[in-house]
């Protein structure tokens, strides 16, 4: 659904993205995941038809950004990470407005305009003006807007900015429906780990380049075992310690010792005994997406 394929862009002599290449499958909900300044939103005004890439080529639903752009409209609805809506109309109006945008009207914009309120539960908000709904449900408007045109692929850039973790949530059920009962191509972009999670297959991005890709689980399990963090008030000279006396190399990352170990407890209890008054304070937890991009980058998403 989604082809792209050594993707370079610029910005003078800055690159902001390199060689970027993956596919999205049809029914997929797919994921690029980095920091802010990562090469996401790069990605996502080429993939939009915003912008046109310096080198390499993007295809969607079947039709080439840069030689087709207007088909590529007409398969493509998208979500931007700044709200589009008219805050003084009220649901309706706004989606009204959006529907004659598209060349809608009458009872196929009316039918099409209820059938998307009603699944993304809208319906009883209809008559409310936007300025008056919460975040939560003005991204729900935002996506029923995107989708009045029946688009095969739906773009959503940072859709859970400054979203509360239940209306997170709430939008990603909403998502997951639009999969499993529209038959929607999903691609996101995002920096929170959660939503990410919740992804069929993902992109890390960092610094224009593609650092890892996979279902969550697969980047997961590549970490192999636990997370261990120490904290100590030389962790330079702890990881050196560690390394010379366990044959392993930890990563000291924010002046904390990292070390991604299988039976991390039983590490953590040779660590405190073997080095007394050197380890300040201990954290395990199972690998994140996050501890994937550390590993591979030296970097934390933020």
């Amino acid at each position: 659904m989604i082809q792209v394929q050594n993707l370079t862009h610029r910005y003078g002599d800055r690159v902001a993205l390199s060689k970027v290449s993956f596919e999205v499958k049809k029914g997929e909900i797919f994921g690029l995941l980095g920091p802010n300044g990562g090469g996401k939103s790069t990605l996502f005004r080429i993939l939009s038809t915003m912008m046109v890439p310096t080198e390499g080529s993007v295809s969607l639903a079947g039709h080439d950004v840069v030689r087709d752009p207007a088909a590529v409209r007409r398969q493509v609805g998208v979500v931007f990470q700044t709200q589009s809506l008219d805050k003084a109309l009220t649901v309706e109006e706004n989606l009204r407005a959006q529907g004659h945008l598209h060349g809608l009207s009458g009872k196929t914009l009316t039918d099409r305009m209820s059938g998307d309120m009603e699944k993304l539960g809208l319906a009883d908000r209809r008559k409310d003006i936007v300025d008056t709904l919460s975040g939560g449900l003005r991204r729900r408007v935002e996506i029923a807007k995107a989708l009045l045109h029946k688009p095969q692929v739906l773009l959503m850039d940072e859709a859970s900015t400054g979203l509360d973790p239940a209306a997170r949530r709430d939008l990603s059920r909403h998502v997951e429906m639009l999969r499993t009962e529209e038959g929607v191509t999903i691609l996101l972009t995002s920096h929170i780990l959660e939503e990410a999670d919740r992804c069929d297959r993902l992109v890390l991005l960092h610094q224009g380049n593609i650092v890892a890709q996979g279902t969550p689980q697969e980047l997961r399990s590549s970490i192999g075992g636990d997370v261990v963090v120490l904290d100590s008030d030389d962790s330079p000279a702890l990881a050196a310690r560690i390394e010379q006396r366990f044959g392993i190399k930890p990563a000291v990352r924010d002046g904390q010792v990292r070390v991604e170990i299988p039976n991390g407890h039983r590490f953590i209890a040779e660590v405190v005994e073997a080095f007394p008054g050197a380890v300040q304070s201990v954290g395990l937890h199972k690998p994140t997406l996050e501890d994937v991009f550390v590993r591979e980058t030296g970097a934390f998403i933020e």
